[in-house]
């Protein structure tokens, strides 16, 4: 009946700013671009961005109030996007050298090593190396 998760919406105020960072130092491709004139808060602007088979929607609003930035306290609901990387020094060491620091990690156990960097407007994205033995 389910077959997958089709997408994940990720709602910002600056989204070149958020496509650039998803493209550059994430490695996603943009897919598609699309505009819905008329929503409740106005036009909406669309960018599928996509990496493995996932894909992101970025969406924004520019007619819309202000959004306040996602806290960084514990919250109910789903708490970050998480990439599998297939090294997770040479991944935060790439991602240093375009500006993007770790929040927290690396983590190594046993049978993964985790870290967790923020996109832009603060959402985590936890990047995680599985240890197959």
């Amino acid at each position: 009946m389910f077959k997958r998760i089709d997408h994940i919406e990720l709602l910002t105020t600056l989204p070149e700013r958020t496509i650039a960072f998803y493209t550059s130092a994430l490695g996603f491709r943009e897919r598609e671009r699309a505009r819905i004139v008329e929503t409740p808060l106005g036009a909406l602007e669309l960018v599928y961005l996509e990496l493995g088979g996932t894909t992101v929607e970025v969406m924004c609003y520019p007619e819309a109030p202000p959004i306040p930035p996602r806290s960084t306290d514990l919250r109910l609901g789903w708490q970050c996007l998480a990439l599998e990387v297939e090294d997770i020094d040479l991944a935060l060491n790439t991602l240093e050298q375009k500006g993007v620091k770790a929040v927290w990690g690396p983590v190594k156990r046993q049978n993964y090593a985790r870290a967790e960097i923020r996109d832009p407007d603060g959402n985590p994205i936890e990047l995680r190396q599985w240890f197959r033995h």
